[in-house]
């Protein structure tokens, strides 16, 4: 486990994409936190990484954006709207598990029937300092 403060939304940026230099196909991450704690910036920070930042959109209505590169695809959910992990299993989420990297926003609502290992970031608001974010990361086994 490794923890990581993030002292504005670009740092979060930054972060994440020094983060996605070590991701490959088949890495899962849940990303968990309230509103507004920079889970959606994470996911940007990936995608520039890879090239794609301007492409970035919230899922929230789709349940998935799909985002590929020569040579990678990038699987962005947010599942806020899923009522439990079957509604997830129904239309095939699954099934992009193997086929590139998948950023779950609210991924602890499916965290019991995801594959292991995959990491879970716990993006927590500061008490006293508006724009800083703790990043909580660990690998679940």
């Amino acid at each position: 486990m490794s923890t990581y403060i993030s002292k504005s939304e670009q740092d979060t940026i930054n972060f994440a994409k020094k983060y996605a230099k070590n991701l490959e196909t088949g890495d899962i991450i849940i990303l968990s936190g309230e509103l507004g704690s920079g889970k959606t910036k994470f996911v940007q920070g990936i995608l520039e990484y890879f090239g794609l930042g301007n492409e970035i959109s919230s899922p929230t209505f789709t349940i998935v954006n799909e985002y590929n590169t020569s040579n990678l695809n990038i699987y962005h959910f947010d599942v806020y709207r899923l009522e439990d992990s079957d509604e997830f299993y129904a239309m095939g989420g699954d099934e992009y598990f193997s086929k590139g990297i998948c950023l779950i926003e609210w991924g602890e609502m499916i965290e019991s029937v995801l594959p292991k290992p995959y990491t879970k970031i716990i993006f927590k608001k500061s008490d006293n300092e508006p724009n800083f974010r703790e990043l909580v990361i660990k690998t679940v086994t």
